[in-house]
């Protein structure tokens, strides 16, 4: 519980800073009975009782809020203060594990302990996934532990618990991803393989740029500057539950141009002709926008069409399952095997620092060490 004083026509009021059941913040104006000519410690003391008999009332008052309650009017609170993707998440996490798991323990806000939160997270690593296979990642668990933290925070700032409690959790440790990606050879035999399909250009951009999903399908043809060959990225199309275009990237450093080759130019253009034909085709039924890649009907692609598509295209062609951002993967792995500094790839692939290129792709820094295991063997071992 918080407040101030403040002086209204003479008098000194205490002004309460209160949240509402909605999650909304409210203020809340006490008289003290006090003058403008009371003395400091006065106020002092009067501001202190009012919030003590508050703080107080509160705690009464919350007595048995249920913590899946109370996740809910955290949802309601932090809803305003994101964007809608990471709302959708969120969202997502808490309707679909966190409340359902602490509504059926029954358990209240100001109950909720190290123990509690402890079985939480061991029971969703064990039996967490929801088709009855086994338990959820650590990485999801870390999302999940997220929501329960903001949420216990919250409820700390109003003065409802004494502290958090989930700072004492342990957490399953996340395991390193082992990255599938198309070698050199693969990647232009797949290439080959797929150049009558429509997607074909998308692919070649993706692949050259190191792309994520939603960057390339967040490119409009303002993004592309024919005067200059050059290509920026700064926009995205994201899908959570539902489809959201941002007109801003995932980070600052995702923010970038590039410069583009003259097949780079004439695949765009190709695509431009090609969207033309289709408006008159479609004609009043076309959907009109701004987008690149998209239906025949003008629709633009939605990323989990993209995700499907993709693996009906690697099946249909026989090569090896890869996930579609595992195409920025094999940019990152091209540039290395080029030469390429990890600096030169962090800016490639838009990383806000180089320490998250270095634990990605660690292990493209093979051919490195072997060559400094040879030229040490080469003067130590005679």
């Amino acid at each position: 519980m918080t407040g101030s004083l403040q002086i209204k026509n003479g008098k000194y009021y205490a002004v309460i800073n209160l949240t509402d059941t909605n999650g909304k913040r409210k203020q809340k104006w006490i008289s003290t009975n006090l003058t403008s000519k009371s003395g400091k410690k006065e106020r002092e003391k009067a501001l202190r009782d009012v919030l003590s008999q508050f703080d107080y009332r509160s705690k009464l008052y919350t007595t048995d809020t249920l913590f899946s309650d109370y996740v809910e009017l955290w949802l309601k609170e932090i809803k305003i203060k994101v964007d809608d993707v990471t709302y959708q998440h969120y969202e997502a996490e808490a309707n679909t594990h966190i409340i359902p798991y602490f509504r059926s323990t029954g358990i209240k806000l100001i109950d909720v302990d190290r123990q509690a939160l402890q079985n939480y997270v061991n029971f969703k690593f064990e039996h967490g996934r929801l088709d009855g296979k086994g338990g959820l990642s650590a990485t999801t668990i870390k999302h999940h532990r997220n929501v329960i933290n903001q949420t216990l925070n919250l409820a700390v700032f109003n003065g409802i618990i004494p502290n958090n409690p989930c700072q004492y959790i342990s957490m399953p440790q996340s395991e390193r991803y082992n990255y599938s990606f198309f070698t050199l050879e693969e990647m232009n035999e797949f290439l080959y393989a797929i150049r009558n399909e429509r997607l074909y250009a998308l692919y070649v951009i993706t692949a050259t740029y190191g792309l994520r999903k939603s960057e390339v399908l967040g490119i409009k043809w303002d993004s592309i500057d024919f005067e200059n060959n050059m290509l920026t990225i700064k926009h995205t199309r994201v899908e959570g539950h539902r489809v959201v275009e941002k007109d801003k990237t995932k980070n600052q450093s995702s923010f970038r141009s590039f410069p583009m080759s003259n097949d780079i130019v004439e695949l765009f253009k190709n695509l431009k002709a090609d969207e033309k034909l289709n408006r008159e085709l479609f004609g009043k039924e076309y959907i009109k926008n701004d987008y690149v890649f998209k239906l025949e009907n003008g629709e633009p692609y939605r990323p989990n069409y993209i995700s499907k598509k993709h693996k009906q295209i690697l099946k249909k062609y026989g090569f090896k399952h890869i996930r579609f951002h595992d195409l920025r993967h094999s940019c990152a792995s091209l540039l290395n095997a080029q030469g390429f500094t990890l600096k030169d790839i962090q800016e490639w692939l838009g990383h806000s620092d180089i320490q998250t290129t270095a634990n990605t792709y660690a292990h493209l820094d093979i051919k490195r060490k072997q060559g400094i295991s040879n030229a040490l063997s080469s003067i130590l071992i005679k």
